[in-house]
């Protein structure tokens, strides 16, 4: 695959929307810590942030692959069963907060702290001139209030004690406010980033009245933070969002928008629909790009380039993330059809 060097400001025209770059630019959420480590040959799926070779590693997988920026997240400082400022995955019996005194007796991080920072200082001293991160708190309000409660908790305290579901969409939102200030401060961040799977294939987990009573707020809180920095913000929600996209996109003001999936609306569709108010990125199915061959792999890129990059207003990547069962050669070929087309003038 060719070598290309980042240059963040291609990939910011993308995102604001003004001029057409100079090159396709790639963009992923997340990728799992298998693939990093099938990619980069070290052990990045068995060792910890702590570990010395943990940032460089992360940050030459996303380099060397020709990103101009380094997708980075970090969770808040609250302390989850299964570990520290995680959201653990099993048994609703793992919810911390199921009534007020609950609420009141959690360990909250302190407002000023709700992240650990130190981490996107250490990536910042490893990137080179030109790269920049894209950075963000690991999981959204609505993800966060969901664990912390349950899904099954969340859904009987809207019932029962709608007063607690306040009180926690404002203390985690809080959190995610401050974080993004802070963040949007940094000069190695180039764009702030939110992920917060609203749904699921045919609707949004919550009714459309509760995000805009709840969720909403924050995120504009959100945005509005990157924009007076002068940053945009991309926001990465899975699930069928159709009855919110002019609140996510007009009330909110996100730039970007990530996550597709072509049985809820093909990435194609929606720039059709929304691409004159926000930027979509990736949306190539994963599902395509683990089982096709290298042929129909290379037309199916070059299909999605052509009908998104038209505008140049569009992110190659993936309408997910890059998972531990995709083949590394395969992402690959989709990554070189996109330096093709930037080489062909696309």
């Amino acid at each position: 695959m060719t070598k290309r060097e980042p240059d963040f400001e291609q990939f910011l025209k993308v995102l604001t929307r003004n001029g057409r770059p100079d090159h396709l630019p790639f963009y992923e959420h997340i990728a799992s810590a298998g693939f990093i480590a099938r990619r980069t040959g070290v052990p990045f799926d068995r060792i910890g942030p702590d570990d010395e070779r943990y940032w460089p590693t992360y940050v030459d997988f996303w380099l060397g692959m020709g990103y101009d920026c380094v997708p980075m997240e970090i969770g808040l400082n609250c302390p989850l069963p299964g570990g520290h400022g995680k959201l653990s995955e099993g048994s609703e019996a793992w919810a911390v907060i199921r009534s007020t005194e609950d609420f009141e007796k959690y360990p909250w991080p302190d407002v000023s702290n709700p992240i650990d920072f130190s981490h996107f200082e250490k990536v910042a001293g490893l990137l080179p001139d030109g790269a920049r991160i894209v950075g963000g708190v690991c999981a959204g309000p609505y993800e966060w209030v969901s664990k912390m409660m349950g899904t099954i908790g969340l859904s009987y305290a809207i019932a029962d004690d709608i007063e607690l579901v306040d009180l926690m969409f404002e203390k985690i939102g809080s959190l995610h406010h401050s974080a993004n200030r802070q963040l949007a401060t940094m000069d190695c961040i180039g764009a702030l980033r939110q992920g917060d799977d609203l749904g699921f294939k045919t609707s949004t987990f919550l009714s459309p009245e509760y995000l805009r009573r709840w969720v909403f707020p924050i995120y504009k809180k959100m945005v509005d933070e990157a924009h007076s920095a002068g940053k945009p913000f991309i926001l990465h929600s899975c699930g069928n969002l159709a009855e919110v996209y002019n609140d996510i996109i007009d009330d909110c003001g996100i730039d970007a928008k990530h996550s597709f999936e072509d049985a809820i609306m093909p990435v194609a569709e929606f720039k059709r629909r929304y691409g004159d108010r926000v930027t979509a990125l990736g949306g190539l199915d994963v599902d395509v790009i683990c089982r096709s061959s290298e042929d129909d792999l290379r037309a199916y890129a070059r299909k999605a380039i052509e009908e998104c990059f038209v505008d140049g207003f569009w992110a190659l990547g993936t309408g997910n993330s890059l998972t531990d069962y995709m083949p590394v050669e395969n992402y690959l070929i989709v990554l070189d059809e996109g330096m093709k087309a930037t080489s062909a003038g696309a």
